[in-house]
């Protein structure tokens, strides 16, 4: 079993934006190494007459078709809203306007 170097694990905890304890980089240096070892037993795999796919199972389109239906009544769509005045849902400002 490889182990990777701790710079290496270092490198990789990095580009992950992971801070790891000297523990978690000892502990994370056995695991990547077996990783790494499982991809090499994948790459021995004969795959010249395997076509590349996608996605490894058939996709399959789930959207309905688009119809044209009746509006919602506004006040059914406004009826649960926190808060309303009347014709629109009113929410927290979340941007400063700038005004002073």
């Amino acid at each position: 079993m490889a182990d990777l170097g701790l710079n290496d694990v270092k490198k990789v905890a990095q580009l992950a934006n992971l801070e790891l304890s000297e523990t978690e980089l000892q502990e994370m240096s056995s695991h990547l190494g077996r990783v790494l070892e499982y991809v090499e037993v994948l790459n021995q795999v004969d795959t010249e007459q395997i076509e590349p796919l996608a996605h490894p199972i058939e996709v399959v389109n789930v959207f309905r078709d688009d119809e044209l239906t009746e509006m919602l009544p506004r006040e059914e769509a406004l009826k649960n809203a926190p808060e309303t005045d009347g014709k629109y849902f009113v929410v927290p400002a979340i941007l400063d306007s700038g005004e002073q």
